[in-house]
Parts: structure tokens; C-alpha cells; sequence
């Protein structure tokens, strides 16, 4: 009779997990493998986050990717994309009047980024029916920037980042608004453009921008977001500040001298603000630099 000594039996016992544990994990990573290669075949923006070559067709989604660390995966965007520095260098595929398609394509995109209330419907939809991959960005309030950015970090593979700049984004903003909580509100008047002048109303994320300041728009109930004006409405609307936005333009805007009015009493008391237009009408991280900015700037006339 054979006598199987205990290093025997451990020898064997060892040999027979490890085969059984080699069979398991074999299985397993098959299985994964395969679920990997649905997962591309179904999402063909999802990849290799260092070669995905994005199109961003507005200046705060070029923000946002700088901002998780995609920025260096743009490969084109528009003309006035200018933040951050290394934007510059990005290669500009179309303005204010429109995307260059053909320059578009040739850029061979995994994604392209697109503003849907900021681009040209018609390019958006001659796009698409190339088969282009279009990810909508549109967000509608302040809050909605920190779910940009999450979204942006799951398309880019940058998702830590961009958590950790959302969060840092949503804390900064509740903290603005807990300092101008309890703060007696001041009737103002957002100066958006000179000629023709327009304004704001209630719906449009400037007037939420003014309101964390505990601002009054006075022309917030215009059934229009960016309604035209004239300097009757402005005297009738009694304004106790008036804000202007730095806003660039190629053609020299016409400057409103409102001291000519002193019927107003934002220009009765020379009560004038400028804001920096970039923070103050981009749907970006920097917008809440453009709020403190702003605000402080009211809290100096309270």
C-alpha cells in the first residue's frame, strides 16, 4: 500500500485549486473582455480617453474639457473659444456665423461637442445626418454647470476630476448665496447691449447670476429673455443701479451717456457697474468669479 505523505496531499490539493482557480479566472476575463467590446460597439465615443478627438462648438464646453483635464483632446473649435491660454492654439473650425462642415470632417472627430441654443441649428442637423457623434450641451441654470461637467468627465474618461471640480464648483456657489441670503434686494438694470439696447428677463441665467446677489432686475417680468428697450422704459423702470457688461465686439459699440437722465436714480447717484461679459455669460466655473465680482461691486452702493 502506497502511503501519501502530507506533503503529497498538499502538493496535489494546491495543483487541483490552482487549476480550478485558472479555469474561473480564464472565464471571468472572457466574460469581461466581451462586455468591453459592447460597450465600444454601442457607445463609439467611449475609447481610449488620450486618443479621443473632440470638436467643442462653444467657448464654455472648451472650458469645461480644460477644466477635467480633456482639453488637450480638442482638436477644433470656434473663434471666440479664448480661455484658457492653451485654447489659442486650438484650430477654429467656425463663429458666429456658422460651422465650417467640411473642416469638421476632415478633423475626423469621436465626438462632437455642441451648443444647442449658441450653434446654428442647421449645421447641428447637416451633422448628424453625416453621422457624426453630437453631444448636446444646454444647460439652463447655475446648478447645471456642475452636471456638465460630470457629464463631460463620463464621455472623457476624466470622471475623479470632474467630480472633484463640480463638487468645488456647488460649494463655492451655496457659499455666495449664504453670504447674500439675508440682504435687502436693489432694483437693477442689466445693460446686456447699447444699440439697439436690450436687456434681461426672469428666465435667462444672467438674472439668476444678479439675483445671488440679492439683485432686482427691473425688467424681469418682460415676456421676452432678451427683449429690446428704449430709454423711456428704463426712466419708468426706476433702476437704482445700472450694469454694464464689458462684452468684446469687432464693431464699436455706441457708449449711452446716463447722466443725461438724472431722473433715474442710478444715474442721479452715479451708480454704475462693469462686469467682465466672459464670467458673466458663459455657462463655465469662471461665472462664479463673475458673480463675486458683481456682487461686490452692488454690496458697495448698499
Amino acid at each position: 500500500m502506497k502511503v501519501i505523505t502530507i506533503q503529497t496531499f498538499t502538493q496535489g490539493l494546491a495543483l487541483v485549486f490552482s487549476q480550478a482557480f485558472t479555469q474561473a479566472f480564464t472565464r471571468v476575463f472572457t466574460q469581461f473582455l466581451v462586455l468591453i467590446s459592447l460597450l465600444l460597439a454601442f457607445f463609439p465615443g467611449v475609447g481610449n480617453a488620450a486618443e479621443q478627438r473632440i470638436v467643442a462648438l462653444a467657448p464654455h464646453i472648451v472650458e469645461m474639457l480644460f477644466d477635467i483635464g480633456a482639453g488637450d483632446n480638442i482638436v477644433g473649435t470656434v473663434v471666440y473659444a479664448d480661455y484658457p491660454a492653451a485654447a489659442l492654439n486650438i484650430p477654429r473650425i467656425g463663429g458666429y456665423h456658422g460651422i465650417q462642415i467640411e473642416k469638421v470632417l476632415a478633423l475626423k472627430p469621436d465626438l462632437v461637442m455642441v451648443w444647442q441654443s449658441g450653434n446654428k441649428a442647421s449645421d447641428i442637423e447637416q451633422m448628424e445626418k453625416m453621422g457624426l457623434n453630437i453631444i448636446y450641451s444646454q444647460p439652463h441654470n447655475i446648478e447645471d454647470v456642475a452636471s456638465e461637467l460630470r457629464r463631460l468627465g463620463q464621455l472623457t474618461g476624466h470622471e475623479i476630476q470632474a467630480e472633484a471640480v463640480a463638487n468645488r464648483y456647488l460649494q463655492r456657489l451655496e457659499k455666495l448665496r449664504q453670504q447674500h441670503a439675508n440682504i435687502e434686494p436693489m432694483k437693477v438694470f442689466y445693460q446686456l447691449w447699447p444699440e439697439p439696447m436690450r436687456t434681461i428677463n426672469k428666465e435667462t441665467l444672467i438674472n439668476q447670476l444678479i439675483e445671488v446677489c440679492q439683485g432686482q432686475n427691473v425688467f424681469a417680468d418682460n415676456p421676452t429673455p432678451y427683449p429690446q428697450i428704449g430709454i423711456e422704459n428704463v426712466i419708468v423702470a426706476q433702476p437704482e443701479i445700472i450694469i454694464l457688461p464689458d462684452e468684446k465686439s469687432n464693431k464699436e459699440q455706441p457708449i449711452i451717456d446716463w447722466h443725461k437722465w438724472p431722473e433715474i436714480p442710478a444715474a442721479k447717484h452715479n451708480r454704475f457697474i462693469r462686469v467682465n461679459a466672459d464670467l458673466m455669460h458663459r455657462f463655465s466655473t469662471r461665472m462664479l468669479d463673475g458673480i463675486e465680482d458683481m456682487c461686490k461691486k452692488i454690496d458697495a452702493f448698499r
